[in-house]
């Protein structure tokens, strides 16, 4: 079977770093592209923790092109606390050897999309800023992406952000909004109420160090951070690996349940902006514009990642 077309647009970002390696390390996908856009860090940070992942995983010839920097309306907003001052935790990586390439990187989106119609699955794990901004420039992307799968969003369960937000949506509401009404016939988004429970811990770490080598040195420095963070802030001594288990339903889709439902976001009001709404008893009466997940196999997933970054390792 080929390898499926995948396209990854991130704000790296812990978690968003594990997914480039986990994207490296799956035979099942082919990592197109890689879009940055400001989010977990300002855009420029991004771009380049994007490219020096990408080179640790050894994937420096994925060509990994610039977005846009700042939400569609609202004021930019990072997360230097739960990410640290550059993105990636403690860790510090070597320059990689590449840069980014010179197409935008709502350009670049586009362009893989049209170049093979109904093959590209577009992973979003970041404020959806690019994602809209491709929509709005070339609609007709809504219906030549094979599916678009979203890590973002908090349904049922209180915010990540504010007491009611996600923070990838919180971000920018506006671009989620653009998304969400756009009319993409396949798309699936994993919320933060599911991803949440998808938890590495220490133990897990010291699994993939007893191996040695840059990357699980990597990322143990990068979670060390995360740790620290979900401990502090929620309590357990784990940290959610949310990007990655999106990333991971394009090629391994059965890991997750998912439920047709109508969803929308609030982008009128401050007390609630970002809130995501999910219409579960049909009262708007509207049709279904979104696959949700609603149970994940975490332990299966957790396993997998590790197994693929034992392998990433060696192969390394």
């Amino acid at each position: 079977m080929q390898p499926r077309p995948v396209v990854l647009d991130v704000d790296p970002g812990i978690d968003d770093a594990l997914a480039i390696l986990l994207a490296l390390a799956s035979p099942e996908i082919e990592l197109r592209a890689v879009t940055v856009t400001g989010g977990n860090c300002p855009l420029a940070e991004g771009v380049r923790n994007g490219l020096d992942v990408l080179a640790l995983g050894g994937g420096a010839h994925v060509p990994l092109a610039a977005g846009v920097a700042l939400p569609i309306i609202r004021p930019p907003f990072t997360a230097p606390e739960t990410h640290g001052a550059t993105g990636l935790g403690y860790a510090k990586l070597p320059p990689s050897p590449a840069a980014p390439i010179a197409e935008h990187g709502v350009d670049r989106l586009i362009n893989e999309i049209m170049a093979t119609p109904g093959e590209v699955t577009l992973v979003a794990v970041a404020p959806l800023t690019n994602v809209a901004l491709a929509i709005r420039k070339e609609p007709r992307i809504v219906q030549a992406v094979r599916e678009v799968i979203v890590m973002g969003g908090a349904v049922r369960a209180d915010g990540n952000t504010t007491p009611l937000a996600e923070f990838n949506v919180y971000v920018d509401p506006h671009a989620a909004h653009v998304v969400l009404h756009s009319g993409i016939p396949q798309l699936t988004i994993i919320p933060w109420d599911i991803t949440i429970n998808v938890r590495i811990t220490q133990t897990h770490v010291d699994r993939l160090l007893a191996l040695g080598g840059p990357i699980p040195a990597f990322i143990a420095e990068a979670v060390r951070f995360y740790l620290e963070f979900h401990e502090a802030h929620f309590g357990f001594a784990a940290c959610s690996i949310n990007d990655p288990a999106a990333l991971a339903l394009a090629f391994l889709p059965d890991l997750a349940q998912t439920t047709p439902i109508y969803m929308d976001v609030e982008i009128n009001s401050e007390t609630t902006m970002g809130k995501t709404v999910g219409d579960f008893l049909h009262l708007t009466q509207r049709p279904p514009n979104v696959r949700l997940v609603t149970a994940f196999d975490n332990e299966r997933f957790v396993e997998l990642f590790l197994e693929r970054m034992e392998k990433l390792t060696r192969n390394s």
